[in-house]
């Protein structure tokens, strides 16, 4: 059996990419797995919520064949890719004739897009969820997702991917934590990634400034944003006291910080079915990782990481358990370890791979 794999490889600047490269290595033991294989025995799809993932969508859909959703929400990019009168066709093949006046106002009210529920309530799933031989997907909210919009569809649960990286010496991280300005106690927070405004950096922000009056913390934001408009108004925010701020950093360096951090926040809301591979690779390492409690989340053990509320609450809660965290750092250490335990064995990328081939394997042999 020959697969043709289609995704973004490095050096896009896409967590999909990273993702695809590593499974791409571990596959290779199972059978042939070519890059962009257009007469392979059967296809592997990788699709995001971006217009990397255009000519993929399009290649799912002439050449159907297993489909990894890496985004339960397809909602911005057919915003991305279609016209107007486009969007609104699929929109209506997606929900029905009468929501045709609910698809306008969202075509016309695009720009708030990237923060507005709305749009996550419609994530446009039916056209490549009935065409393809199956569907993987990285936790039980995209699962539904799925069900709902084409509930006949083979659906494939397999864990997001952990591949061990070869992290810096301990010296190399008291090396940076000085470069960083930060004395040997204080505890550091990060955030990395692509900054959009799903990942609550505001609130962030303000439980940082509230937890900075009751502990020794710092806070790393590492990352691109996505957004030129939040990038604006969070600009004096950014350069108060205590905040650290870098770019897109490259694979190596990124270690080095995930490595310095005490603990990482990575909050998702609105949620958009996705599991953040930053988590992952963090919780990996033995990081403590506070997430947005939700569906996607939920196969965490609680034990393993630290989840806070969307809503009014969140930013309470927020601050409460980076205090927490900041005060009694054993306490952060044994999450940590919990986290990486955990990961290590439901989301090694051996087994994950093994997932990956017999679901491959299962629609070729039903074909």
């Amino acid at each position: 059996m020959t697969v043709g794999f289609f995704s973004p490889l490095p050096p896009a600047r896409t967590g999909v990419s990273d993702y695809s490269a590593a499974l791409l290595r571990a596959l290779q033991p199972f059978g042939q797995v070519i890059v962009d294989k257009h007469d392979a025995d059967i296809h592997l799809y990788h699709l995001g919520n971006n217009q990397l993932h255009r000519y993929i969508y399009r290649k799912a859909l002439e050449a159907p064949g297993v489909v990894v959703l890496h985004d339960g929400v397809l909602q911005h990019f057919f915003l991305g890719s279609l016209s107007e009168s486009g969007y609104v066709a699929e929109f209506i093949y997606n929900y029905g004739a009468w929501s045709e006046d609910l698809a306008r106002d969202l075509w016309l009210c695009r720009a708030r897009s990237a923060a507005d529920p709305r749009y996550f309530r419609y994530p446009m799933l039916r056209r490549i969820a009935e065409r393809s031989l199956a569907l993987i997907v990285h936790n039980p909210r995209a699962a539904e997702m799925v069900r709902e919009h084409a509930p006949a569809a083979i659906i494939h649960e397999i864990p997001h991917l952990w591949e061990a990286p070869q992290l810096p010496a301990d010296s190399d991280v008291i090396r940076l934590r000085a470069e960083l300005g930060l004395a040997p106690h204080t505890f550091l927070f990060g955030v990395f990634g692509h900054l959009r405004e799903s990942k609550r950096l505001p609130a962030v922000l303000r439980a940082f400034e509230r937890a900075r009056g009751a502990a020794d913390v710092a806070l790393l934001i590492a990352g691109e944003f996505v957004s030129p408009d939040l990038a604006r108004s969070l600009e004096p925010v950014l350069a108060r006291a205590g905040i650290l701020r870098i770019g897109f950093t490259k694979e190596s360096d990124f270690w080095r910080y995930a490595a310095t951090v005490d603990a990482c926040i990575n909050l998702r809301y609105p949620a958009a079915g996705e599991t953040s591979g930053i988590a992952i690779r963090l919780m990996g390492i033995g990081k403590p990782v506070i997430l947005t409690a939700a569906c996607e989340t939920s196969g965490f053990p609680e034990a393993a990481c630290v989840r806070v509320d969307s809503g009014v609450a969140e930013e309470a809660l927020l601050t409460e358990y980076m205090t927490w965290l900041a005060r009694f750092p054993e306490d952060a250490r044994a999450i940590g370890r919990r986290a990486s335990a955990y990961i290590r064995e439901f989301h090694a990328v051996e087994r994950v791979a093994r997932l990956y081939w017999q679901a491959v394997s299962d629609c070729y042999h039903k074909d």
